[in-house]
């Protein structure tokens, strides 16, 4: 890389199923849009379960669908992410206090962390997590997240 992008977010949820469909959304969005070079797009974990694993495979299967690939490996959301990051946007309430109760052990933090649902023209503030529902559920996040990451790469260009 011979230059930093100067817009930078990670997505976060509790580890393979929402954030990577919306980090994998959103990378196809910059792509097409041709603007991916400006940004460094992510998605972390606020829990430390499935830590190098591939995204859900319903997840994989309903992003397949739609044309897009990903080689997303789960990672937890680190101290240095609120430094190096601007946005952390995540997907539930739960992952929100998470996240806020980590950022408080990282002094002047920057990273402006919200919920991605705030971005919903739709109003549907919350992405539910799908792992325990079916097909449907992974199609109703990806749904929620094209229309949510289109709306805050339009925001944020």
């Amino acid at each position: 890389v011979l230059y930093m992008p100067s817009k930078s977010f990670v997505f976060g949820c509790w580890n393979i199923c929402r954030s990577p469909i919306a980090e994998a959304v959103f990378k196809k969005m910059a792509t097409d849009g041709g603007v991916v070079d400006q940004w460094i797009i992510d998605s972390g974990a606020t829990s430390d379960w499935n830590l190098g694993s591939l995204p859900d495979a319903r997840g994989l299967a309903c992003l397949r669908k739609h044309g897009i690939d990903t080689d997303h490996r789960a990672r937890q959301v680190t101290k240095e992410d609120f430094m190096s990051f601007e946005h952390i946007l995540c997907m539930d309430e739960s992952n929100l206090s998470d996240l806020k109760r980590k950022a408080k052990s990282v002094k002047d933090y920057t990273a402006k962390i919200e919920l991605l649902g705030s971005y919903d023209p739709q109003k549907q503030l919350i992405i539910q997590d799908p792992y325990y529902g079916s097909d449907e559920d992974f199609e109703k996040v990806y749904e929620q997240c094209v229309r949510c990451c289109k709306a805050f790469l339009e925001k944020t260009s």
